[in-house]
């Protein structure tokens, strides 16, 4: 391996060749990018369920898939496959025998409402106790492969190896919402060691379902301001009161520099660095001081060995929560000091929504056509600027840039906290 294809540390640098996407924007790098640098908002009233009596009545859903009926399984793994192949497709590789390792970022499994009644039509009584203990009662006796397959936590991996021709056991991770770049981390770290030359990371998400939608408005985490939907997500503003539920998926193919030049493969982007640490603070808070986000977004540029002044834009989780812009925030000013407020800063879930597990892939995929499309997307619906955020959030129209660097935050509840640097180019 030549020097040229190996970091500051000596260990492999890690190309981006191929992405996909698929959001509420719509199905693909093109239509996605498009919607996104023209300031389009995917949020809208769902219809994919009765929202009578409830307190949020909207949501970034993805209605256009086609998968009947619908299930939070089903919906991850369309989602999922949609954007795979895409990337796999751009990387200049077979989409169904790509023979590299898989990394998945999907939602935890959970019965769902359909889910229960289908267990009781299997005994023909209705039981109050229809969770797990119940659910192994019923495998016991019934050997449902319906059930067994929108149960299990690794099926939807277990259908992507199938359909991608994926090699060895795909990993399925759920670490909230840092869950997309977490699966990006660990591909970073198996190529670094060696394991691997090539591989896929894909983070998706399509559980938006009545009972999701009940547990984060019982936390008074969801934004309730239904009467116009592509309105609602404001992240960093003043009059900002929760997030917009979302679904999609996003991948991105991977591999050691030298792997792609010996193929000529285009290079899309550079993993430059990671960073992640946790948080124990509170299930669902930061910790006040900002330590564990300070402690992220340091070791991720700590490991692309980078100092803030050489990151030209900020992905933000920025997810219009009042206390996490407030915590993000915090974080980012702590380790860029003033020169924060002129450091370009946006929010994709100003547009498309929180799209949970996904989020990570999705903005990481967004983060790589920035600098390569030379557009910064913007924070729509930033009309009241929050005067204790006083960051430059490219307000509501798309702005021109020549970035080399871009740091890409995903801060997840359980205090799961993911900070990944990307480059336009490998670093000399």
């Amino acid at each position: 391996m030549a020097s040229s294809d190996l970091d500051f540390l000596g260990r492999p640098v890690v190309a981006v060749t191929g992405i996909g996407v698929v959001s509420s924007l719509g199905r693909g790098v093109a239509d996605n990018w498009s919607a996104l640098v023209s300031g389009r908002s995917g949020i809208h009233t769902i219809t994919r369920f009765a929202t009578d009596n409830l307190r949020t009545t909207i949501a970034g859903t993805v209605d256009f898939m086609g998968v009947e009926p619908w299930s939070g399984i089903d919906l991850s793994y369309a989602l999922a496959e949609a954007a795979g192949i895409e990337a796999i497709a751009m990387a200049g590789l077979d989409t169904s025998a790509f023979d590299a390792p898989l990394f998945l970022a999907a939602p935890p499994i959970e019965l769902e409402w359909s889910q229960r009644l289908a267990l009781d039509k299997l005994t023909g009584e209705a039981r109050e106790d229809a969770g797990y203990l119940r659910l192994i009662e019923l495998a016991r006796t019934h050997r449902s492969r319906s059930i067994y397959d929108l149960t299990l936590f690794g099926g939807i991996s277990e259908r992507l190896a199938d359909k991608l021709g994926t090699r060895g056991l795909p990993v399925t991770l759920s670490t909230a919402c840092a869950s997309g770049a977490s699966a990006i981390q660990l591909g970073v770290e198996a190529i670094r060691r060696g394991d691997a030359d090539r591989c896929i990371a894909i983070g998706t998400d399509g559980s938006v379902g009545a009972e999701a939608l009940i547990r984060f408005s019982l936390l008074s985490a969801l934004s309730t301001q239904n009467d116009r939907p592509e309105k609602a997500s404001k992240p960093f503003s003043k009059d900002r009161d929760g997030f917009v539920m979302a679904e999609g998926a996003g991948a991105l193919v991977l591999e050691s520099l030298s792997a792609a030049k010996a193929r000529g493969a285009t290079v899309l982007g550079v993993l430059l660095g990671v960073g992640e640490k946790a948080d124990d603070f509170h299930r669902t808070r930061s910790k006040p001081d900002g330590s564990p986000i300070i402690s992220t977004i340091r070791a991720g540029l700590d490991d692309a060995g980078l100092q803030p002044g050489d990151i030209g834009y900020i992905n933000a989780h920025g997810t219009s929560t009042p206390e996490n812009d407030r915590m993000e925030y915090t974080g980012l000013s702590a380790v860029f000091g003033e020169a924060i407020g002129r450091t370009p800063i946006s929010s994709n879930k100003s547009m498309i929504g929180h799209t949970l597990t996904a989020a990570g892939a999705i903005e990481a995929v967004f983060s790589v056509l920035a600098m390569r499309e030379g557009t910064l997307p913007p924070t729509i619906n930033y009309d009241q600027p929050d005067p204790a955020i006083p960051l430059d959030m490219i307000p509501n129209v798309a702005r021109s840039a020549d970035v080399s660097a871009v740091l890409s935050n995903s801060f997840g509840f359980g205090g799961q906290n993911v900070s990944l640097v990307i480059g336009r180019e490998p670093r000399g």
